[in-house]
């Protein structure tokens, strides 16, 4: 017996769709470039996947901030996964921002990209890294990351982990409007970095605890706030930031690390942060959306039990 089509459309409509599972990332465009002069361009390169769910989510993370600065009047995200494979997206970029993972691991690293990198830099673009990115062998590189983005992580000296964090000591600054004291509860940090002579202002500082002292240097400090983010005005008029949290993904759902890092990213791109700074709301299903696809972590083993020893 046949069904009835208006039966079996009333069926089909009942029927809920399946939700798309959390690491369908088909959805989000990639290497879009601005669709009129005027508009200005802000490079985004996500991270490949690394470590566990729900943390080190670049790509994920870099939606979300695309997502809000197109909602800025007169600013064109493009987000890229690693590189573009279309270098032209690159062209008059005022700013190029990169999550991910560092010690060598970034898309620029490798010789002809970092010249391209390294032109945009000499034409005044501003850099912004987070989290672990700009983590960089000692060198050459590491010296020009210096110099661009006012810091780099060098292993030399560098310490890095997970704690409470509590963000109460927040410097005056362009990038820091809008940005009021805010924990950041079990997330990843990298501190004691080596920064620029001149032109760095710390936005945010916070205590570490000193067990995380992992280098000589850095154990010289015990209890010093350390530096978790700044601004760097060089000297050739480009500018950089840095943040070296959001190594959680929940982290994106704190109000003020969404404005302190939209902020950082137009103060870089030499725009004006607005009185009150970035404010964008956060729908909380949206930290569930645009996942990478990495396996759940096993379950720890029960660990056998050791026999009885029996008395002589």
């Amino acid at each position: 017996m046949r069904t009835p089509p208006a039966l079996l459309a009333l069926f089909t409509a009942l029927v809920p769709l399946a939700a798309a599972p959390s690491y369908d990332q088909s959805g989000v465009p990639l290497e879009v470039d601005a669709p009129r002069p005027g508009l200005v361009k802000i490079v985004i390169l996500a991270g490949t996947p690394s470590s566990k769910p729900m943390a080190h989510e670049y790509f994920a993370g870099c939606a979300l901030l695309m997502d809000w600065l197109r909602a800025q009047p007169g600013v064109w995200p493009v987000m890229a996964r690693g590189w573009p494979k279309d270098e032209r997206v690159l062209e008059g970029a005022r700013c190029v921002v990169y999550f991910g993972d560092g010690g060598g691991k970034q898309p620029f690293a490798e010789p002809r990209r970092w010249a391209g990198l390294s032109r945009l830099m000499a034409s005044g673009t501003g850099l912004v890294l987070l989290h672990q990115a700009m983590d960089f062998p000692l060198g050459a590189d590491g010296t020009a990351i210096k110099g661009w983005l006012g810091a780099v992580f060098h292993s030399d000296i560098g310490s890095r982990g997970h704690w409470d964090m509590e963000f109460n000591d927040i410097a005056a600054h362009e990038v820091t409007r809008g940005v009021k004291p805010f924990a950041a509860p079990a997330d990843g940090w990298l501190y004691n970095l080596h920064f620029a002579p001149a032109g760095v202002t710390p936005l945010l500082r916070g205590a570490v605890p000193d067990k995380s002292r992992s280098t000589a240097d850095s154990r010289k400090h015990a209890g010093r706030a350390e530096v978790i983010a700044w601004a760097h005005q060089r000297p050739d008029g480009g500018r950089g930031f840095g943040f070296t949290g959001a190594d959680l993904h929940k982290s994106w759902s704190y109000p003020s690390q969404r404005t302190l890092v939209l902020n950082g990213i137009l103060w870089s791109a030499g725009l004006p942060v607005p009185a009150g700074g970035v404010q964008v709301d956060l729908d909380p299903a949206a930290l569930e959306r645009n996942l990478d696809d990495k396996p759940a972590p096993a379950p720890a083993k029960p660990q056998a039990k050791t026999p009885a020893t029996k008395k002589a």
